[in-house]
């Protein structure tokens, strides 16, 4: 009788604890898709504020050379997460904003300008960072000679892809000053990699 109570006893604890576990994993499923949802619309509604700023700033600079008949001024330095420009590439249905740095938070909202590297709608060497699991995935089926697009206040920049490379993290000379006029784009890799990826790939373009 004893022995039959206790085990009663074990039964109820056992069942008690797996109901606890059952609400606490449900609790914490549902916060972790809440996260999800909330970077997710977050992302969405920064490129469409980015994509609405990029082409006011692109009417304003038309209407000041058209009233004025006069260079637009001069803009200070750009700060981290400002709207730059937007890269497009055709055949990959790729469109994204280009945002000034790579933090975490601006690499979530957008595609990143390298620190160092040309300024998009400028002669040199144009550096842009971007996440493999979002904005940059498509670029896993890049091919040489493809088109792409780069749409700044200034005016709209064709570029065409002439190689792409699998490099490590350290090898920064993808991204070193050119007289010519060139974009690379930077991301993770492999793109299927679970935690963080060991290599880069890169994709770098000419201008047209």
């Amino acid at each position: 009788m004893i022995r039959g109570t206790e085990s009663e006893r074990l039964a109820r604890r056992s069942r008690v604890l797996l109901r606890w576990m059952q609400a606490l994993l449900f609790i914490v499923g549902t916060l972790a898709i809440g996260y999800v949802a909330i970077v997710l619309l977050d992302a969405r509604l920064s490129q469409q504020t980015a994509n609405s700023d990029l082409d006011a700033q692109i009417v304003a600079d038309d209407a000041s050379h058209e009233t004025q008949n006069e260079a637009s001024p001069v803009r200070g330095p750009a700060k981290e997460g400002d709207v730059l420009g937007r890269i497009e590439i055709p055949r990959l249905g790729l469109m994204v904003a280009i945002l000034e740095g790579t933090t975490s938070r601006t690499l979530r909202r957008g595609v990143g300008h390298i620190g160092g590297t040309a300024l998009p709608g400028v002669a040199g060497n144009i550096g842009v960072a971007g996440h493999r699991d979002t904005y940059f995935r498509s670029l896993k089926d890049i091919h040489a000679s493809d088109e792409i697009l780069v749409q700044t206040e200034a005016g709209l920049s064709h570029y065409q892809v002439d190689w792409v490379r699998i490099v490590d993290p350290e090898d920064t000379g993808v991204l070193a000053s050119s007289n010519d006029s060139a974009l690379t784009l930077v991301t993770c890799y492999p793109f299927y990699y679970v935690g963080p990826a060991p290599k880069r790939f890169i994709v770098h373009a000419r201008k047209v």
